[in-house]
């Protein structure tokens, strides 16, 4: 039977009747080993199973080349496209990720910080659950000063820096292209307003329906969870109402398009009943038939910045503080609520 013992740089010392010190200057390929001995040395070791224990290295040295990453889900586009930024980044400078998802719960992210502090990685990126109350959790990563980058999902963090894009600009410019199109009753189906990405986008909401003088109604406001089913019960909601909504502002498009199909199976026409935007530029928003108007979010531009901000801070602690980086977003206009050039 074979040994699952891990073989070490003193099995091969013993092997090749060489001193440690040599076995681990010819593994590193140091120019004062000869060509000939560096090479019987690797050759022994791989023959061996030798591995290189480069956490404990990294540990010596004060670093795991190591980033954590944690995110509300990984099942979401947006998610998934920041880490493939995150990645990118990272690997180009050498860095291993561990991710871990908060599952939109503030005590699985105090866990998921936890875990990750006590693996040692080198920094942090975040973009916070649902339910997050406060950011004392992260309060081991600042007394340690390992460096946190927070995105998308943000809040005040002292000298922390935040990567996110202009979220009330954007829900602005969304009410303002509907009340263009003729709205004047825009249900806003957004997310929990203890988060800055649907409190930003419902107070652009609002400042458009105040800057067209239209009345701003509690009513039309629904507060969800953003998924699918939540979209479902607002078209419900909206097929209730007498009179009926005109135009709809989703705070995600997998909740516009799940709006959609509800209404359109009722015989609701789009966009010339409701006019209907999203948010985020899913690729769902174009299979929907009429595809999906929508804010375009760059994503992986997000991830990539985030990573490279948390790199620079890595490398040089001193490194000046930029605490908010803002991206821009661009309003994409499609078939859901163009209904032709309306003055108002």
């Amino acid at each position: 039977m074979k040994s699952s013992r891990e073989v070490t740089i003193y099995d091969v010392a013993k092997a090749l009747n060489l001193s440690p010190s040599t076995i681990s200057r010819g593994l590193k390929n140091h120019p004062h080993i000869k060509k000939e001995t560096r090479k019987k040395i690797q050759t022994a070791a791989n023959e061996m199973g030798y591995r290189q224990n480069k956490f404990a290295s990294n540990l010596r040295q004060k670093h795991t080349n190591t980033i954590g990453v944690v995110v509300p889900r990984l099942n979401s586009y947006f998610m998934a496209t920041a880490i493939a930024g995150i990645e990118k980044i990272t690997s180009e400078n050498g860095y291993g990720l561990i991710i871990s998802q908060s599952l939109e719960s503030w005590r699985k992210e105090i866990l998921s910080v936890s875990t990750l502090f006590n693996s040692r990685v080198d920094g942090l990126l975040v973009s916070l659950a649902f339910d997050t109350k406060n950011m004392d959790h992260f309060n081991i990563f600042f007394k340690k000063n390992i460096p946190v980058v927070f995105f998308d999902r943000v809040d005040i963090c002292g000298d922390c820096t935040s990567v996110i894009i202009d979220n009330f600009r954007a829900g602005f410019e969304v009410t303002k292209h509907l009340i263009e199109q003729g709205c004047r009753r825009i249900l806003h189906l957004g997310g929990n307003m203890q988060r800055n990405v649907y409190s930003e986008r419902f107070r652009g909401y609002r400042e458009a329906l105040a800057a067209y003088k239209i009345p701003f109604l509690q009513s039309l406001v629904i507060e969800s969870d953003m998924s699918v089913q939540a979209g479902k019960e607002a078209a419900i909601s909206m097929l209730r109402m007498n009179p009926m909504p005109d135009g709809l502002f989703a705070s995600n498009d997998t909740t516009a398009v799940a709006a959609i199909v509800e209404l359109e199976k009722a015989g609701v026409k789009i966009p010339s009943d409701i006019a209907v935007a999203g948010f985020n530029n899913e690729p769902v928003s174009q299979v929907v038939s009429p595809n999906l108007t929508t804010v375009d979010y760059p994503a992986h531009d997000i991830g990539e910045i985030a990573a490279t901000s948390l790199i620079g801070k890595i490398k040089d602690v001193r490194q000046a503080d930029l605490s908010t980086i803002v991206l821009k977003h661009t309003l994409v206009l499609r078939d859901s609520s163009v209904r032709g050039k309306i003055n108002v």
